[in-house]
């Protein structure tokens, strides 16, 4: 397990919310594997060199366009939908370099096809889904999508377990991936989320608990652990599981 605080976004990343999660991550005995790996504990995505050379790659094939459009605009183009789709207003309009410095990535039309772990074979269409790829936005910010996708490159991240919440988003980041020359893509497994009785994720914006309550609440790790394998779908029960335990579950199923 690598640990990795995706700090993309710097207007929504500070030291106190990174220290709260190296603590979560302790108290539950969930010890990253960076140092073995010969890599820094935690990465960051600090170090703007990586994107840079990522992104004149794509420049220096042609897949790179500057866009105007903001998440509003999109928005208001998009009828409501649950996911807007950017239009390509961009795409073949005359926009200088200087004028933004968001970037977008033209995506084929053709349809991405993989294999999930959980829910075996996927086809998605990110073209239709959600239009060229914004990789650079108009604060300078480089965003999630091109962020992970480079340093899942660069840190040779084979397998990525994440929540079904990112599922539809996979066709788009294989995408990516290939246009930046990855030879072989990674695995993906997609688990269920937490969420209260009417499907909307948790957060802290609903006031919902976070580890920390839960802990002063006299929750043990081991009782979080069990609960989270019990709703994630690896076990039949939420008896307390111990996180040396918890690995070797995910070994079994994998």
């Amino acid at each position: 397990m690598i640990v990795r605080i995706e700090d993309h976004d710097r207007t929504r990343s500070t030291l106190e919310y990174v220290e709260s999660i190296r603590s979560d991550l302790r108290w539950l005995g969930l010890e990253g594997d960076n140092a073995s790996l010969g890599l820094p504990s935690p990465l960051t995505q600090g170090d703007d060199a990586p994107y840079l050379t990522a992104i004149d790659l794509l420049e220096s094939r042609g897949g790179i366009y500057p866009c105007r459009c903001s998440r509003r605009d999109i928005a208001a183009m998009s009828d409501g939908v649950l996911e807007p789709r950017y239009p390509g207003t961009c795409r073949d309009a005359v926009v200088a370099l200087t004028d933004t410095t968001a970037r977008r990535l033209r995506l084929p039309g053709q349809p991405v096809t993989f294999r999930d772990l959980r829910h075996g074979g996927q086809t998605q269409r990110p073209a239709t889904q959600c239009g060229d790829l914004l990789i650079r936005d108009r604060h300078g910010h480089w965003t999630y999508h091109f962020a992970v996708v480079v340093d899942d490159i660069r840190h040779e991240v084979d397998l990525i377990i994440r929540g079904n919440d990112l599922l539809a988003s996979t066709g788009r980041q294989l995408l990516l991936a290939a246009a930046l020359d990855r030879p072989t893509a990674p695995l993906f497994l997609h688990h269920p989320l937490v969420t209260h009785p009417d499907g909307t994720k948790l957060s802290k914006a609903r006031g919902d608990a976070g580890l920390a309550a839960l802990r002063a609440a006299g929750w043990s790790a081991a009782a979080v652990l069990g609960h989270a394998a019990f709703l994630g779908g690896l076990r039949a029960d939420a008896a307390p599981l111990p996180a040396a335990e918890l690995a070797r579950l995910w070994a079994t199923r994998l």
